[in-house]
C-alpha cells in the first residue's frame, strides 16, 4: 500500500495542494477552519511530510553545531506545570510539519541531579533549542545562542542577543483579571504573587489596576504551586479584615486558594471570589470551573516554532520579544461580594 501524499491530504480536506503546503509550513494567511481540516486529514491518513523535510533541508542551512540531526531540543522549566501542555502542542504543530522531531528534558530534574542543563542537547547535536518557562541561566544563554539557534517561550527574563522570546502579555492579563474583580464591586482584593519576571509582571498589572481604581493593593508572597497558594490564602484569610477576592499568579496557586477557602468554611464565590492565570486544563474541570486568564499557550508555542525555523535561515539575526494577547475566561469562581447588588 502506497504512503499517503499531499494530494491525498488535499482531497480529504477538500482544499488545494498549495493550501496544504501553507498549513504544513505554518506560513501564509489560512483560516483556522481550513487549517484544522488539513491537520485533521493529515492525522487520519497518517501523512508524514517527508517532502516538507526534504524541501527544508535543501533551502535551510542548519547551524554548524547541529549536524543536521533534524531534532529540536525542548528544555522545560518544570514538567509538572500543566500550562506547558498546550504550549508544546502548538510548538509541535509546526516542528512536526517541518519534518523535525522534539527531544524533551526537564530542567527541574536536571538541576536536582546537578547536570548541565544544555549539555545533553549539545552532545546529541540538536539543530536548535526551545527553552520553555523560566530561563535557568540567563548568563549562559548568550553563549549557548552562539552555538545554536535558541528561542525562549513563556518567560520574560532579560534576553541576550540573537535570542527570540515568545510569551504572553502578563501585565495586561493581570489587569484584565483585576479589573474584572473590581467591576464586580470588590475593593478588598489580594494577589497571591509568584517569583521571576513573569510573577513580577503579573504583580505590576494587579497593582496598577488597583491604584487606577483608588483601591489599595494587597500582595501575599508565594510561589507557583498549589501548596504555596494554599498557605498564602490561609495567611490572607486569617487577617482581621480579610479580602473578598483573590487573584492568583497562576491556576495552580488558585486551586490551593480554593482548598484553603473550603477548609476555612468559606463558599466560593459567595464568600470569596478567586481568579487564576493560564487557563490550564485544571481550570476547566467542572468541579473547579475557575475564572482565569487565557495566556494563549498554543499560539505562543506556534510562534516559538516559527521563530526557531526562521532563525535556522537567519542565525545571526537580531532577536526580539513577541507577545501574544491574553483574554479573560469568566467561569464560576467569581461573583459580586456578599451583600452587594447581585451578591
Amino acid at each position: 500500500m502506497r504512503p499517503p501524499t499531499i494530494r491525498d491530504v488535499a482531497e480529504r480536506a477538500a482544499v488545494s495542494k498549495s493550501l496544504v503546503s501553507l498549513v504544513l509550513r505554518g506560513s501564509g494567511p489560512v483560516s483556522q477552519e481550513k487549517r484544522e481540516a488539513v491537520l485533521r486529514a493529515a492525522r487520519e491518513l497518517g501523512y508524514r511530510p517527508n517532502a516538507a523535510a526534504r524541501s527544508l533541508s535543501e533551502q535551510r542551512a542548519l547551524p554548524p553545531s547541529g549536524g543536521g540531526t533534524r531534532m529540536v531540543g525542548v528544555l522545560l522549566d518544570d514538567l509538572r506545570n500543566p500550562w506547558f501542555v498546550d504550549l508544546l502542542d502548538g510548538l509541535n504543530s509546526l516542528v512536526h510539519a517541518a519534518g523535525l522531531h522534539m527531544l524533551l528534558a526537564d530542567a527541574r530534574l536536571n538541576r536536582r541531579m546537578g547536570h548541565d542543563l544544555a549539555e545533553p542537547f549539545l552532545e546529541l547535536g540538536v539543530d536548535g533549542l526551545v527553552i520553555v518557562g523560566t530561563v535557568p541561566d540567563a548568563g549562559g544563554l548568550g553563549a549557548l545562542a552562539r552555538r545554536m539557534p535558541v528561542v525562549v517561550a513563556g518567560a520574560r527574563e532579560p534576553r541576550p542577543e540573537r535570542v527570540d522570546v515568545v510569551a504572553g502579555d502578563d501585565e495586561h492579563g493581570a489587569r484584565l483579571a483585576t479589573e474584572h474583580l473590581l467591576g464586580l464591586g470588590h475593593r478588598r482584593i489580594a494577589h497571591l504573587a509568584g517569583h521571576g519576571a513573569v510573577g513580577a509582571l503579573r504583580r505590576r498589572g494587579f497593582e496598577a489596576a488597583m491604584r487606577a481604581h483608588g483601591a489599595e493593593p494587597v500582595v501575599e508572597r508565594g510561589d507557583l504551586t498549589e501548596e504555596g497558594g494554599y498557605r498564602g490564602t490561609v495567611r490572607l484569610l486569617s487577617r482581621p479584615e480579610r479580602p473578598t477576592a483573590l487573584f492568583a499568579v497562576n491556576d495552580m496557586a488558585a486551586v490551593g486558594a480554593l482548598s484553603a477557602a473550603e477548609e476555612l468554611g468559606l463558599r466560593v464565590p459567595r464568600d470569596l471570589s478567586v481568579a487564576g492565570y493560564d487557563n490550564t486544563s485544571i481550570s476547566r474541570l467542572r468541579h473547579v470551573w475557575l475564572t482565569t486568564v487565557d495566556a494563549a499557550p498554543y499560539e505562543i508555542g506556534r510562534r516559538a516554532a516559527r521563530c526557531l525555523l526562521d532563525r535556522f535561515e537567519r542565525p545571526d539575526g537580531e532577536g526580539g520579544v513577541h507577545l501574544a494577547v491574553p483574554t479573560l475566561e469568566i467561569r464560576g469562581t467569581t461573583a459580586p461580594p456578599c451583600g452587594e447588588p447581585g451578591g
